[in-house]
């Protein structure tokens, strides 16, 4: 049975602004704790309470930012002002660090005379430099007071372009893998990955305003690699060589025998470390659907291979089977690009049916009737008309006229010829 952290725990928005406040991403913060960056997310928005080892872990390292940000002038105001009341069992180590950062703050060298009253102070325009990730760029000093945070503000400095790449880099090496998984074909994966922020690039402010970035595009590279019409693909029907490992084989061998639904839940909670309302709402599925999903495609792989019936397990081996086939993402220039190439050749394609259909209008027009001209109407059969009767044999002075009749036409009367009076 997990028991909590010895170490008491701040508030779900005090950890967010620990880490934001020390610079560093969830990614990175995970990899300290050894969890998912996801498990973070969830840690930092309440839905679940840190536990066990890996939870004290990241209360030791919470209490480590707190009095590395004591140190740090930019926080005294923010924490002072916006930071929300602590837990009751946190109120003596958060007393403790309110008193350690004012003393810090009393202790700093003041500004000289000269230097008081001015207004902020401003620094050189950073919009096309691109930021590292996790770092926002900041335009004026930062205020007193803590401002609410807004998603847009990671990417206000940056232009689309910029943003795109920087999403791109961060996210397309990881859906590669999760693609691989997902298909078992490398080069599905990688053009899974490309259609998928092809597409974002083509919907790009849709994208860069959303929640989750990376989970839109995460949604819609499994739809692409999960898509039906691959099966119609020439290439499609030859196999690719296995993974050299045995073990890595039977497992991708049990992944492609579930159905594409059971796939993708057990890739997404297992594999990527989502949670189950998370899961659900991604796999467009009741939170009861994707907790029977996960359990049968549990049983499924642990009916073949014992060894992976604990949960923890198979995510490590998930993430092993998915890192030793080095996938590599193409470049996101390259990807933008293509995006951008097809998205002109799929619109000159359609301005050309337009007008293909259009000269076949107006042909149609020119060239049809302007009156009505009624059909012929069908031959009908007359009534009562006797039938033709054949000559029968001449008789003897039929024949006679006929033999005169002939010799005078070979001679003939004399032709008649006008005389004048």
């Amino acid at each position: 049975m997990t028991q909590s952290p010895a170490i008491p725990l701040p508030p779900p928005k005090e950890r967010r602004r620990l880490r934001e406040a020390a610079s560093l991403t969830r990614a990175q913060l995970a990899s300290r704790v050894g969890v998912t960056s996801e498990t973070v997310r969830a840690w930092e928005t309440g839905r679940s309470t840190p536990r066990g080892r890996k939870g004290e872990k990241y209360a030791k390292l919470l209490v480590a930012l707190d009095d590395e940000a004591g140190m740090t002038p930019l926080q005294d105001g923010a924490a002072d002002s916006d930071d929300p009341e602590p837990a009751p069992g946190a109120a003596a180590s958060h007393r403790a660090a309110r008193a350690r950062r004012k003393t810090a703050a009393t202790d700093r060298k003041r500004p000289a005379a000269k230097d008081r009253g001015r207004g902020p102070v401003t620094v050189p325009d950073r919009s096309r430099t691109p930021a590292p990730h996790g770092h926002r760029v900041i335009l004026t000093e930062r205020p007193r007071t803590k401002p609410p945070y807004r998603p847009e503000d990671a990417i206000a400095a940056l232009t689309p372009d910029q943003a795109f790449d920087a999403l791109y880099a961060f996210c397309a090496p990881a859906l590669v893998r999760q693609a691989y998984l997902l298909t078992g074909r490398r080069e599905v994966a990688r053009e899974s990955v490309e259609r998928a922020f092809q597409i974002a690039w083509q919907r790009w402010p849709e994208v860069a305003r959303d929640r989750d970035p990376a989970g839109w595009v995460r949604a819609m590279a499994y739809e692409c690699a999960l898509s039906p019409w691959h099966r119609f693909r020439p290439r499609y029907r030859h196999p690719e060589p296995p993974p050299p490992d045995a073990f890595d084989r039977a497992l991708m061998d049990t992944l492609l025998k579930l159905p594409p639904s059971y796939r993708r839940t057990l890739v997404l909670h297992d594999g990527v470390g989502l949670g189950l309302p998370e899961t659900a709402a991604e796999t467009e599925a009741s939170t009861r659907a994707a907790v029977n999903r996960l359990a049968h495609a549990r049983e499924a792989v642990a009916e073949r291979l014992p060894e992976l019936a604990d949960p923890e397990t198979l995510h490590w081996r998930l993430v092993e089977l998915a890192s030793t086939e080095r996938l590599r993402a193409a470049k996101p220039l390259v990807v933008r690009k293509g995006g951008e190439r097809r998205a002109r050749f799929w619109t000159r394609a359609a301005i050309a049916f337009t007008v293909v259909l259009i000269g076949t209008t107006a042909l149609t027009v020119r060239t049809a009737p302007t009156r009505y001209e009624p059909p012929v109407p069908a031959g009908e059969t007359v009534q009562g008309v006797p039938p033709p009767v054949a000559p029968g044999p001449l008789s003897e002075s039929e024949r006679d006229l006929r033999a005169k009749l002939r010799k005078e036409e070979q001679k003939g009367p004399d032709r008649l010829l006008p005389q004048p009076r």
